[in-house]
């Protein structure tokens, strides 16, 4: 409560001082963004690059996707298919639904025109698709690959991969550098749902087991 009430002192103190702090706020984080555009421009052969390269994120998801069907073709069950992979896929449909809900539900346009259109920028659905498949992948991998050495070899590639996308999403100047940070802050989120999720159904499983003995 103290705190709340902080901040109420805070907004009604700027409301009689003839300041709005929402206003001011939004002015700031307007001055970041304009800060990070101007320091790094325009690069439209950077953005080419990134958006054609984000398409092996589509052949990483079809690749899960795959081994569930071979699971479910092989068990003849979906209920026996690994319940890591079936978790994934609803993760995947959640970060559908949320590119879905920012395109209806537009925050903030692109600084730039992308061939003659204003498009939606919050949050920066190539950073979100980075750090949202390319997180759970690594985790995937610590299962499916047994190879220690090359289970290392394509996390590191998982992770430069990712890194080089969204450094090079920022560089490009085609966002606004808080849809950026909104982007890795919303699929932090995500991700995390996915792990405790994941740890959830393995701790039921684990118990289910045991008493099953």
């Amino acid at each position: 409560m103290p705190k709340y009430r902080g901040l109420s002192r805070l907004s009604d103190s700027g409301n009689r001082h003839g300041i709005d702090v929402k206003k001011s706020v939004s002015l700031g984080f307007a001055e970041v963004n304009q800060y990070f555009h101007t320091l790094f421009g325009v690069n439209m052969l950077l953005y080419s690059i990134t958006d054609w390269l984000s398409i092996a994120v589509l052949f990483i998801m079809f690749g899960f996707a795959m081994v569930g069907l071979v699971q479910l073709i092989k068990r003849k069950s979906l209920f026996r298919v690994d319940s890591s992979i079936l978790v994934l896929g609803g993760f995947y449909v959640l970060v559908f639904l949320a590119y879905l809900f920012f395109e209806f539900f537009v925050v903030n346009y692109r600084p730039v025109l992308i061939e003659g259109v204003l498009e939606a920028s919050y949050p920066s659905s190539t950073t979100m698709l980075m750090m949202c498949i390319m997180p759970t992948a690594i985790m995937q991998f610590h299962h499916l690959i047994s190879s220690k050495r090359l289970r290392n070899i394509v996390n590191a590639f998982c992770g430069i991969y990712a890194s080089f996308m969204v450094i090079g999403r920022v560089l490009s100047g085609v966002h606004w550098f808080t849809d950026i940070v909104g982007g890795i802050l919303l699929s932090a989120t995500l991700v995390m749902l996915y792990y405790s999720t994941n740890q959830l159904v393995n701790s039921k499983a684990s118990r289910s087991s045991q008493r099953s003995r």
